[in-house]
């Protein structure tokens, strides 16, 4: 219980898993929560982590999640929210229900969080908040308006979060990732979640004197 404790929200086999994994040998305790745990159990139990259900599409869930880590590791130092809800398709042809519920998964699930956090990291003086953005943060694509009104929406969460909370020494960073995730690539250069985390991990130790808001990633060989 000594030990400092990360949750992993929207966690699956790729970023987050790797990110977990880097957390855990830099000798963190990690809460892994997703709403599949049928898929998450196995994925904790070979990493040594310790898996939590929840619906980042609920408010109330997300809320129950950080007491129920509270309870069983202790409060989060490191809180990574990865979720998003991805909905394709013309103007015209989009069902509301179903891209209100996207916007929550995306965006107000990433509010909750940032709040619970905040409650428990702003008494201590101390804590880091990320979030995994991607390239529709940046910039809208034709058929993908709602997640990019999901992506920009963190993206403006965070960045005023940075003016806010970092004074308080809480360090809140936004990761763009700008490419595809090549998953099981060994190709040296390639764009894999494992890299990726070692940016993280990077943005994790960076001295309170140079912190970055936003980190925008992608491999060398990526065009931009």
């Amino acid at each position: 219980m000594d030990k400092p404790v990360a949750l992993i929200i929207g966690a699956g086999p790729g970023i987050s898993a790797a990110f977990g994994e880097a957390l855990l040998a830099d000798g963190y305790q990690v809460a892994l929560a997703a709403r599949n745990m049928d898929k998450l159990r196995p994925l904790a139990e070979a990493m040594g982590a310790v898996p939590f259900e929840t619906d980042a599409s609920s408010a109330p869930s997300l809320v129950r999640l950080f007491s129920e880590v509270d309870r069983s590791l202790g409060q989060a130092d490191v809180v990574l929210y990865n979720p998003s809800a991805r909905i394709r398709g013309e103007l015209l042809s989009l069902d509301m229900e179903a891209a209100s519920t996207a916007i929550r998964t995306t965006a107000i699930g990433a509010l909750v969080t940032a709040q619970e956090a905040a409650r428990r990291m702003l008494p201590r003086g101390r804590g880091s908040i990320f979030f995994t953005g991607a390239t529709a943060g940046v910039k809208g694509f034709a058929r993908s308006s709602v997640f990019a009104m999901g992506k920009f929406a963190v993206r403006g969460l965070a960045q005023s979060l940075a003016r806010e909370l970092a004074p308080a020494g809480i360090h809140v960073v936004h990761f763009v990732i700008d490419g595809a995730v090549a998953r099981g690539s060994r190709e040296p250069g390639a764009f894999t979640p494992q890299a990726i985390a070692r940016s993280y991990m990077a943005a994790l130790h960076q001295p309170s004197g140079a912190w970055s808001w936003e980190l925008e990633l992608r491999s060398h060989m990526e065009p931009f």
